[in-house]
Order: C-alpha cells, then structure tokens, then sequence
C-alpha cells in the first residue's frame, strides 16, 4: 500500500514538473500579412506572473523602421478585460499577474497597406517561474550561487506544490461536469422512453379506434 502510494505520488510530481517546465514559456516567430490579425493564447493560472515580449524585424537594418511595418497589440484575459494595449509600435512589451485562471489571448494587427506586404514577428511569452528574472535577482540579493540555487529549487518546489493543487482543482471540476452530464443524459434517456411509449400508447389507441370504426374487432 505505502509503494503504491509513493508511486502515485512520483507519477503525480512526474507530471507537475512536465506541466511547469513545458506550459509556461512560448518563445516563436511567425509572419502576418497586413490587414490581417493573429491571436495567440496561454492558459494562465490565476496569481501567476506572466511576461512577453515582441519585436518586428526590420527589413531594413540601420534605418528606422517604416509605419506601414508597425503593429497593433492587444492583450486580453477571456473575460474581456485588457491587459496590454498599444497601436503603431515595432517593439513592446507587457508585464501583469493574472487575476482570474483562464486562457489568456495577445492579438497582433497588420493595417492594410498597398501593395499587400508581409511582417515577421518574434514574440515570447512567458509565465510562472519562467517569468522570473534570475539574474536581477541574483544582481540585487548580492546572493552567492549556492543561495541562488536553493533559492530557485525552493520556487521550483513551491510551483509544483501550485500547480499539483491547481491540477487538483481542475479534476474536481471535471467530476462535478460528468456527474453533471451523467445525470442529464439519464434524464435525457427516460424522457426519450417517455415519449416512446406515449407514441406507441397514441398508435395502438388509433388502430384500435379505426377498427373500431370499420366494425373490424
């Protein structure tokens, strides 16, 4: 029994390691066309840091970069509030803790231009532990590498301690959403019985009238 346990708990810190390590840095690089819009989302954690930063290549180097290569940003939480907001701009970044769980959603706007040309952005988006910026903190602490180390071990542990309760939380949800549709499907089911057998009560009653009427029976 207490193998068993202990093997169910590695499988458990197994997998909050692959969720911290692999969910919570995005780091990439794609093209839109002008008039076009591009979203990118990231499942946040509510109190997580989150931070990103974006760049438009210029096409021309040593030359500032033109308007028509510029973009429009916006950053938004599924509940439509905003988080990040600029227009016109080649470089940004944002920097927020997420208040609410959910999927947030950072949209990236061409302006038409004529002829039709094409922007390449980086863009890298970051949360959680990700989001910390060790050297600062290593530069501002005056700490000695051991200290920094234990440090980053223990942010590690407290994270996976987060997000086993957080993934905890989601399975709770996922119960009570089958047991929720369980229990309407069941509905579902004898209401669909219901019907059936009032429309097989309604057929024999119109077949016993009709010969009835017909002096048949």
């Amino acid at each position: 029994m207490i193998a068993t346990r202990l093997l169910q708990l590695s499988v458990v810190v197994i997998t909050a390691t692959i969720w911290v390590l692999s969910s919570t840095s995005e780091s990439l690089r794609f093209d839109l066309e002008s008039g076009r819009t591009k979203c990118i989302s990231e499942d946040i954690k509510s109190g997580a840091l989150t931070v990103g930063k974006y760049d438009v290549l210029n096409p021309n180097e040593g030359h500032p970069l033109p308007d028509s290569q510029k973009l429009t940003v916006k950053v938004t939480s599924s509940y439509g509030n905003v988080y990040h907001e600029a227009e016109k701009v080649g470089t940004g970044n944002f920097a927020f803790t997420a208040p609410e769980k959910g999927d947030y959603m950072a949209c990236f706007f061409a302006e038409e231009h004529k002829p039709p040309i094409t922007l390449t952005v980086e863009f890298e988006w970051r949360s959680g532990m990700a989001a910390k910026d060790w050297s600062n903190v290593a530069k501002k602490g005056s700490v000695e590498v051991m200290e920094l180390e234990l440090k980053k071990m223990y942010d590690n542990v407290m994270a996976i301690q987060e997000e086993m309760y957080y993934l905890r939380e989601r399975e709770e949800e996922m119960q009570d959403l089958n047991r929720s549709t369980n229990s309407r499907m069941g509905w579902l089911s004898f209401l669909s019985l219901l019907v059936c057998l009032s429309v097989a009560g309604l057929q024999v009653w119109h077949l016993r009238t009709f010969f009835q009427k017909k002096k048949l029976i």
